[in-house]
């Protein structure tokens, strides 16, 4: 019996990635590169079909049936045209679909890589079951993805669920987009690791500095050093902690998803985070919302890599509701009282 495959691509600004992704989620065949970024969109086109010449090697015996992209914002994805990703030089108005259908020979989706990974998680990770999905990835940057009864929910211009812009405070530092207050700013990983380097000096001695070799201080090494059990880093991290339940509270009463799903670098630190995230919500939230389960993505760093595939595996006419079962959600209900 001959297995159907999706060619799955995750375009990033530092490393250009490829696999071959079967309709049970299982990747097949894989492979990566650092992108070519700095050499604009020919150099970087000819590095995916490497890419895809490499990962049809290793599994050759496989029907591929599609290509799904994902790739950084801005980009149009239902006309398949990356719109001026900051992180890529050169890349104004690209037809990357219709670019790769001919090259490739395969129809072509293109998604937002945080779409992506959001598709991902709820069709084969954390939000399997659940008919509604928001996705946070918190790393150097909060970005994210929102699926709602089945769609990725795309907006005007396919820029829905900027979850890194909103705003959260009137203060504190000036988010790269200009703002003060963004999410972002306020709570991801890097803006967690300079409040941590703010507060330590190179030489002092402290549990921080010497995870870091005495250099800058990244929210992991805040993580790995509340592990140990280090007062300020407890505290460091339960800051964070309290900033992260904020907008997840706001995403809660804008979305009202079945599961809010944490990935990127600082979900490794969740179980450590979740009693104060979880106050944090009880205190803010309306009574309705406070039961929403928040829990740790389960793939990955392959999390784009799956849902990118899913466009094209599970997607032919262009919307997942038409293959989603009607009625409730089948998520696992983890819900906790209203009161608690």
């Amino acid at each position: 019996m001959t297995i159907q495959a999706a060619l799955a691509i995750d375009l990033g600004g530092t490393e250009l990635r490829a696999a071959l992704v079967d309709r049970e989620g299982k990747i097949r065949a894989f492979a990566a590169v650092p992108t070519q970024a700095h050499a604009g969109p020919d150099a970087v086109i000819g590095q995916i079909e490497a890419l895809a010449a490499t990962v049809y090697a290793e599994a050759p015996a496989l029907a591929i049936v599609g290509v799904g992209v994902g790739a950084p914002g801005p980009l149009d994805p239902q006309a398949g045209i990356a719109v001026g990703p900051p992180t890529l030089a050169g890349w104004l108005d690209v037809p990357l679909a219709d670019i790769l259908e001919r090259r490739l020979g395969l129809p072509v989706r293109l998604e937002n890589d945080a779409n992506a990974a959001a598709l991902g998680e709820w069709r084969f990770g954390a939000g399997h079951g659940a008919r509604s999905l928001v996705f946070v990835t918190v790393s150097t940057g909060i970005g994210g993805g929102v699926v709602v009864d089945g769609r990725i929910l795309h907006g005007r211009r396919g820029l829905a669920a900027e979850i890194g812009h909103m705003t959260i405070t009137n203060e504190g530092e000036r988010c790269i987009c200009g703002v003060v207050g963004c999410f972002e700013a306020i709570a991801s990983g890097t803006a967690l690791g300079r409040r941590a380097t703010a507060a330590t000096t190179a030489g002092d001695g402290s549990t921080l500095r010497r995870l870091s070799a005495d250099a800058e201080v990244t929210g992991r090494h805040v993580v790995e050093a509340t592990r140990l059990r280090d007062g300020l880093a407890s505290a460091l991290l339960d800051e964070e902690a309290r900033w992260l339940g904020v907008g997840f509270t706001n995403l809660l009463h804008l979305y009202s998803p079945d599961v809010l799903v944490v990935g990127g670098g600082i979900a490794n630190g969740l179980d450590l985070m979740l009693p104060t995230i979880e106050a944090t919500i009880r205190q803010r939230a309306m009574r309705a919302y406070r039961d929403v389960p928040v829990v740790q993505a389960q793939l990955g760093r392959h999390a784009g890599l799956v849902g990118a595939a899913s466009l094209v595996l599970f997607d032919d006419v262009g919307t997942l509701a038409a293959r989603m079962p009607v009625g409730p959600s089948t998520y696992p209900d983890q819900r906790r009282d209203f009161n608690g």
